[in-house]
């Protein structure tokens, strides 16, 4: 899989600290111009679903279950390799100083109805949601996000960044 990018936080002067790995996959399913993202109420920003691989898991098995919890997609098919976005972040636990983030990015189709969702008790408290928007307004809304809110999370970067690179390589502008 191709690599897309990978970034260091700024906070974190080295990288020759204690650390572990997280594998994550993340969806991208597109109808048009719009887009299945994850709207975040506690951050104020859009995501593309997905999330942690588990062990016995692999990266498409990881993508399937994490779509169905998170959005209620049905039917996940056409399953495309789109790349790797790798990440060093700041770790909050007395287990590790950095955790390294994969994050195994996907295109794939879904039926158009989606079902019920299973979010974990975390995503309910920030407020998640499955939505439909526009690739470019979830662009927008996510830089102003960056600029104006002291809410932001660690990841909005790197999904703005991938929001950017889906409308670059996926929407024909004229």
């Amino acid at each position: 899989m191709r690599l897309l990018k990978s970034t260091v936080h700024p906070s974190l002067d080295s990288l020759d600290q204690s650390s572990f790995l997280r594998l994550a996959a993340r969806g991208i399913v597109l109808k048009g111009e719009e887009i299945l993202m994850m709207y975040t109420e506690r951050y104020d920003d859009y995501t593309l679903p997905g999330g942690g691989i588990d062990d016995d898991e692999s990266q498409i098995e990881g993508l399937i279950r994490e779509l169905t919890e998170e959005t209620g997609a049905r039917n996940i098919r056409n399953i495309e390799a789109f790349g790797l976005y790798e990440e060093f972040r700041p770790w909050y636990k007395d287990d590790a100083d950095i955790m390294q983030m994969k994050s195994y990015c996907f295109t794939c189709e879904i039926d158009d109805e989606l079902g019920e969702t299973r979010f974990e008790d975390y995503e309910v408290k920030n407020g998640m949601k499955a939505v439909w928007i526009n690739v470019h307004d979830a662009i927008e809304h996510n830089m102003n996000t960056i600029k104006n809110s002291d809410k932001k999370g660690m990841s909005i970067e790197r999904e703005t960044f991938l929001l950017s690179l889906v409308r670059d390589e996926f929407l024909v502008t004229s």
